[in-house]
């Protein structure tokens, strides 16, 4: 298992979304593709940071607030993903280990990597669920006895 690699285990489709989308864009992605992050790309493919889910919950308005319902509509509408996404986040090769992907999100508390290639282009994204995919599924293979003929 842990001579497995990243590429093997990633995400290759990945939803991406651009700096200039806007947060309530970003967060309808997240909501009907039932998502937690979005990795945010330049058009060159590119790595400009990641958005999560509790950077959007965290960018909703405090209730306390003295704006009206109208006038905090129109400025979320206004917000933009590259003022609240995280920039230059930590990332991982595609050809890292499986292992080494578990270490650094571990040692980042992050539960997913942007996955790059060597020109720094997004090719994929690891998230803990690949992770325990993998090793739930070597768990399996190893255990079951063969099944008699």
């Amino acid at each position: 298992m842990k001579r497995e690699l990243v590429r093997d285990w990633m995400t290759r489709e990945i939803i991406t979304v651009t700096p200039d989308t806007t947060l309530p864009e970003a967060h309808q992605i997240m909501m009907n593709e039932e998502i937690r992050r979005l990795p945010v790309v330049y058009s060159d493919g590119r790595l400009a940071g990641i958005i999560t889910l509790g950077d959007v919950r965290g960018a909703q308005p405090s209730p306390a607030t003295s704006l009206s319902i109208w006038e905090l509509n129109y400025l979320l509408s206004q917000l933009k993903v590259e003022k609240i996404m995280t920039p230059d986040p930590v990332t991982i090769h595609e050809d890292a280990t499986i292992g080494e992907a578990a270490r650094v999100m571990l040692e980042n508390r992050v539960s997913g990597l942007p996955v790059v290639d060597n020109t720094g282009k997004l090719v994929g994204i690891i998230t803990e669920s690949d992770i325990f995919s993998m090793v739930v599924l070597h768990e399996w293979s190893e255990d079951e006895e063969p099944v008699p003929a």
